[in-house]
Formats: C-alpha cells, sequence, structure tokens
C-alpha cells in the first residue's frame, strides 16, 4: 500500500512535464486540453447562474463583447481552444476566467470602462489567464496537495485509493473564488499587452485601466473590493511593468472611445435603474419598506428586468406578504426564465403557503440549473411528508453536504431517519480496558442529534463469547458512554485486539 501510494503521487507529479503554451517555460503539467475543455465546460453553466445569471437585456452588448473577444483569441497563442464570452447580470465590476477559454465580465465591469482598447486589456488578460493554464495549474497543485494529504490518511487506515479519484473529480470546486498570485498576474497583464497590440489596439490602454485600479483599490467602500480586487489583486508594480512595456511598443493604435460609448448605450441609460435595485437589496434585511421602495422605481425605470421584480418579491416576503411575492417571482421567471433564483424563491414562497406540489417544480428547476442546499433541503422535507423515505435521504444528503445552517439542519434530519436502520453510519463502537483488564465497550455519538435505545454487541470469538448490552439514558451529539462487558482480558486469555464490537440498534433520542 505504502509503494503504490507514493507511486500514485509521483504519477500525478511528475506524470506530465509540458512546455507552457505562452511563456514557453517547462512545466508540470498532467491535465489534457481536453480535460481543461470539459472542467470548464461543465463548470461555465453553473458559475454564470452563482455569479448573477447572463444579462439578456442587451444581446447586442454580448455579441459586442464575443467580437472584441474573438479578435483577441485569433492572436493568442491558443486560438483553437473554444473561447466563450458572456456578460453576467450584476453590478460588482468583476471578470473571470475558468480552464478551457469559458470567460465572463460583468456589466458592472463595462460601466467603468471607458473605450473599446480598456475592454480589449480586460479580455485579454482572461484569456491569457486561460490560454496559460492558470486555473488548469491551480487545480493540479491543489489536487496534489489533496492527493498527499489522502495518502497519508490511506496509510493510516489502510484504505484504498479512491479518495485521490474523488478528489480529482471535484478538483474544479471554488474557481472563481482563486485568488491569483503576483506570477500569473503579471504573466496576464504582460502577454495580455501583447495580444492587444497583435489585434491593433493600443497598449496604453492597459496602463490606464491598472492605474484605475489601484486608485480605486485605496478606497475601502468601494464595491471593487468584492469584484476584481478579490481575485486580481492590482498594484504599482503591475504598473510600472505595463508602462515600460507599453514604452516599447507602436503608439496610436485603436482606442474605440466613441464606438464603445455607443455599445453600452444602454447600460448608460439603465444605470439609474439598476443603481436602485442595488440600493434596495443593501437595505432588504434592515428595512425591507425601504428595499420594497427602490425595486418599485428600479421596475418604473425598467419593466423588463426579471431581478428587479425578483427583489420586490424579496421585499414582499419580508413584509409578510407571501402571497404577493409569489406573484413577482413569477413576473421574473416570465422575463427570465433561465435564472436559479427566480425559482428557489418562489419554490420557497410556496412551499410556506402550502403549495407542495409548486414548490417541488419550482425546486426541482432551481436544483437543475443551480444546485443549493436551501432547494434540497425543502425538497427533502416535502418528499418526508409524502412517507418517501429514499428520495427524503437522497435530498437531505445532498444539502447535508453544505456548511450551512441549513446544511445542519438537513444533517439532523437525514440521522433522524437513516439512523435507525443504519446506525454504524452514527454510532462508534470500540473495546477499551482499565488497569486491571476489565472489558468495557465505549460508545460514541458521532450524530448531528441525540440518541438513546442504544444496543452494542462485545464478542471474543476465541473465547467463544458474544452479549448484547444496553447503553442506559441517552448521548449528546459526541458525547461517550462505557458499558462493562463484566469480563477480563486475563480470564479470557485474549488481547484487546481480539474484542469485536457491533452496533445493533439506536433511535434518535427527540
Amino acid at each position: 500500500m505504502h509503494g503504490a501510494s507514493l507511486a500514485l503521487l509521483a504519477a500525478l507529479a511528475l506524470g506530465g512535464c509540458a512546455t507552457n503554451p505562452v511563456t514557453k517555460k517547462s512545466e508540470v503539467a498532467w491535465m489534457s486540453e481536453q480535460q481543461e475543455v470539459r472542467i470548464g465546460t461543465q463548470q461555465y453553466l453553473q458559475n454564470q447562474q452563482s455569479a448573477g445569471g447572463r444579462f439578456i437585456l442587451d444581446p447586442q452588448l454580448t455579441a459586442y463583447v464575443n467580437e472584441v473577444g474573438q479578435k483577441l483569441v485569433k492572436v493568442s497563442d491558443r486560438p483553437k481552444l473554444p473561447f466563450e464570452f458572456v456578460v453576467i447580470n450584476d453590478s460588482v465590476p468583476n471578470a473571470w476566467a475558468l480552464p478551457g477559454g469559458k470567460l465572463a465580465v460583468n456589466r458592472g465591469l463595462l460601466l467603468e470602462l471607458k473605450s473599446e482598447a480598456e475592454l480589449a486589456a480586460v479580455l485579454s488578460h482572461e484569456i491569457v489567464h486561460a490560454a496559460a493554464r492558470h486555473g488548469a495549474s491551480a487545480m493540479e497543485r491543489g489536487i496534489l496537495l489533496s492527493a498527499g494529504a489522502a495518502i497519508i490518511s490511506v496509510l493510516a487506515s489502510d484504505r484504498k485509493h479512491s479518495d485521490l479519484v474523488e478528489f480529482a473529480a471535484a478538483g474544479g470546486a471554488a474557481l472563481l473564488s482563486f485568488r491569483f498570485g503576483r506570477e500569473h498576474e503579471l504573466e496576464a497583464d504582460h502577454y495580455g499587452i501583447d495580444y492587444m497590440v497583435r489585434a491593433g489596439y493600443d497598449p496604453k490602454a492597459a496602463v490606464e485601466l491598472q492605474e484605475t485600479f489601484v486608485r480605486l483599490s485605496g478606497d475601502k467602500k468601494s464595491n471593487w473590493l468584492a469584484g476584481m480586487f478579490a481575485t486580481h489583486p492590482p498594484s504599482q508594480e503591475r504598473v510600472e511593468a505595463n508602462r515600460s512595456m507599453a514604452a516599447t511598443l507602436p503608439a496610436g493604435l485603436y482606442r474605440g472611445e466613441d464606438v464603445y460609448q455607443r455599445r453600452i448605450a444602454f447600460l448608460l441609460r439603465s444605470k439609474p435603474a439598476y443603481a436602485a435595485h442595488d440600493e434596495g437589496r443593501k437595505s432588504l434585511e434592515k428595512d425591507p419598506a425601504h428595499a420594497l421602495v427602490q425595486a418599485e422605481r428600479a421596475i418604473k425605470l425598467e419593466p423588463r428586468e426579471a431581478m428587479f421584480y425578483a427583489l420586490r418579491g424579496d421585499a414582499l416576503k419580508k413584509l409578510g406578504r407571501a402571497a404577493e411575492a409569489e406573484q413577482d417571482y413569477g413576473e421574473a421567471i416570465k422575463r427570465n426564465g433561465e435564472y436559479y433564483a427566480y425559482y428557489l424563491n418562489r419554490g420557497l414562497t410556496r412551499s410556506r403557503l402550502g403549495n407542495a406540489a409548486g414548490a417541488q417544480s419550482d425546486l426541482e428547476r432551481s436544483n437543475a440549473l443551480l444546485p443549493t442546499a436551501a432547494a434540497h433541503y425543502v425538497l427533502g422535507t416535502i418528499a418526508q411528508n409524502a412517507n418517501n423515505r429514499p428520495k427524503a435521504i437522497e435530498h437531505f444528503k445532498l444539502a447535508a453536504s453544505s456548511e450551512s445552517d441549513v446544511g445542519k439542519r438537513a444533517g439532523s434530519e437525514l440521522t433522524r431517519l437513516d439512523l435507525p436502520r443504519n446506525p454504524g453510519n452514527y454510532i462508534q463502537v470500540e473495546p477499551v480496558a482499565d488497569g486491571n483488564g476489565n472489558l468495557g465497550l465505549r460508545v460514541t455519538n458521532r450524530s448531528a442529534v441525540a440518541v438513546h435505545k442504544l444496543r452494542v454487541v462485545g464478542a471474543v470469538p476465541q473465547g467463544g463469547f458474544s452479549r448484547e448490552y444496553w447503553v442506559p439514558g441517552s448521548l449528546q451529539p459526541g458525547q461517550s458512554a462505557v458499558v462493562s462487558m463484566g469480563l477480563r482480558l486475563p480470564d479470557l486469555n485474549a488481547s484487546l485486539g481480539q474484542v469485536r464490537t457491533q452496533i445493533r440498534g439506536a433511535e434518535p433520542a427527540d
């Protein structure tokens, strides 16, 4: 086992030495291009959902971003990657790239740019992150680190290699929250400027953009802190590096200020409506009445935007007007039927109103777009109320994988359903002995709920002994109790390792 585990780690670490397609440096790279593309494709739609959903009111804007992006792709080092570009419906200035060329830019960032050349600077930077395998290499490092930890676990518990496979399958999680380091950011700036010039854009736009970023990073109240700066930290070093490089490149290339302003004309016109929405969203928890006023204002200014109706629904629900909230979520769905949150919120509201069938339909659609613990928890409750125990367990298991409060509640419900039939998944029994060799069984509650009616078995096969014991009282989560077996190891001529244990039965205590 030891040798096989080390061989597996060595294969992961050394199995793919390659030349980086952008920097031309030698690096460890065992993830194939096909795997990059598959991972990016698998995550792209869900990451769009979690980031705010696609911006659909101005299709020509998305077409324009794609047009600029594809110009840069053609002159990049990996033009055959299936690059895609979308605009995300979020006011926070941000842009991101997944492995395999799946890119996105937020509506809020487009409003902050002044020219097509600045847009090219943003997109070329993200194209380099994808082309230079920055996200893919981050995943590879994470898998190797986890592989090392898994191997330690394998050696300690004599398990097989499934942990490594399972981690590798889930290795792409949280890519959007990955914070690029200094080296990757400098590379993306450097080669991004190179792509800009190849495509005919003024490299000074990249310098001006970074100067703006550095200035804004000093504003602790800026929403940039939740966007670009969270994953793409700016620095004066990056400004100076860009300036030095731009000074060596051709001047007077295309900037496109007028064209850009025309292309974002709808964003400029609708800016007051989205500002009202954002103000309402910020005040929702503490002042839902104010949020309602802002939602009404946003709807009046731009009645086609689905998120404004969703905000009004959220405010109405906070104010105890659930039936009206359900109608507004429906209005949001009419305007954008491809965003998970509208189905999720209507499903949760319908569940509260007693419409189990409607809630189930909405929550299943929500999970198809973006699985959430909240949707799985309520679907588990609906299945439980319908006496569909297997389906309830399935949903509660999925919800319980979240570390949120909903996940904890799901874990408790899962335990209550599953513990009577599978007590061994929740109760640990191990033999113990005192200094005189008196045998006992230590019973530990590993579940999330209090348990009672515990029946355990202690056996010593060599001595032909087997007996069932009741554990008195109840055990709280994490609590242990020791039950005396009434035997001594010397009398049995046996060792502690020869004692066999089993949990025979247990029930939730509440």
